[in-house]
């Protein structure tokens, strides 16, 4: 195509066939291998941040952002994933017996807040963080964008971070939008980070990712964690089966492609802070913070560490 500039052309494209964005999938397939013996029959997004499970808190963010299809990629023996988001009749028939109201609403709740579609992760398909999205393709319209989560990462923020990076796709139209938030150099490794385009139209816009290196050797100290917002250009390359460091399919690897073919990726800092849950020490912390958003909570339990732990 002589003389058409190829970003303004996939831009454009993207535009044509943009339609309101509905649905999220969420990745829970993993073993959560740091938790175990808790997780050797239950999937870690079941363990509890106070009184709901880490993935409650994920669905809950991606409703308040607009989404009303909730697609779980989950693995065999996480029945009780699909059991917290169904009814349970006896429970509530036992509730309303006992009077107990406001704890039936709380259940019922559940199973109303989008519409739950599971499937499961084969054995066949190589591991990684990106391996969700091939599973979940033939549930994505090839003109549709999507939210993809990583189900142990969770956000406090006024804005739903999830939609944050929604007001940030429909506005600029990329291929895909990832979120990152600043982390000191003692956690950078830790994670994957980015380096951005210089003179870019938008000034978040990814050159390059790169996957756990040491500070040293990193682009910079933007993370990227599990949210994102992604068109079906992610998709087709996930299709691809590509397989990177350690023989895993990443995602930080889709985006690199995307971005060298000369597609738009914005890596978007967010208003808000990122919490991950992904070892014990940081599952601890990050409960502990949830704990001090309650007023029902935060006040006592102040005080209970200020009268057990004085040093």
């Amino acid at each position: 195509m002589y003389g058409v500039d190829v970003r303004a052309f996939f831009s454009l494209c993207s535009m044509k066939n943009h339609t309101k964005i509905t649905k999220a999938v969420i990745a829970v397939a993993g073993y959560g291998t740091r938790f175990l013996p808790a997780t050797k029959n239950q999937p870690k997004e079941m363990l509890p941040i106070i009184d709901k499970p880490i993935i409650q808190y994920l669905v809950e963010e991606a409703v308040e952002s607009g989404i009303t299809d909730i697609i779980l990629v989950t693995r065999a023996g996480q029945h009780m994933m699909e059991d917290f988001f169904d009814n349970n009749l006896e429970l509530e028939k036992s509730l309303e017996e006992s009077g107990k109201l406001d704890r039936l609403k709380i259940v019922q709740d559940i199973p109303r807040m989008a519409n739950f579609t599971y499937i499961r992760q084969r054995k066949h398909l190589p591991y990684g963080n990106a391996t969700p999205i091939v599973v979940a393709k033939n549930l994505i319209d090839d003109d549709e964008a999507f939210v993809y989560m990583f189900g142990d990462d969770m956000t406090l923020s006024q804005t739903p971070v999830t939609k944050q990076l929604i007001d940030v796709y429909e506005k600029h139209h990329p291929s895909a939008v990832l979120a990152v938030q600043e982390v000191p150099d003692s956690e950078v490794e830790r994670y994957g980070t980015v380096k951005y385009k210089e003179n870019a139209d938008y000034k978040y816009e990814m050159e390059l990712g790169i996957e756990k290196v040491p500070v040293g050797q990193a682009p910079s100290n933007m993370a990227q964690f599990g949210r994102f917002v992604f068109s079906y250009d992610v998709v087709r390359e996930a299709e691809k089966m590509n397989t990177g460091k350690d023989g895993e399919l990443w995602v930080i690897d889709l985006l690199n492609s995307l971005a060298q073919q000369g597609r738009k990726v914005i890596a978007q800092p967010i208003d808000g802070e990122w919490l991950t849950t992904g070892d014990p020490l940081r599952y601890l912390q990050t409960t502990f913070k949830f704990a001090m958003q309650r007023d029902d909570l935060k006040d006592d339990l102040k005080h209970f560490i200020k009268a057990n732990f004085k040093d």
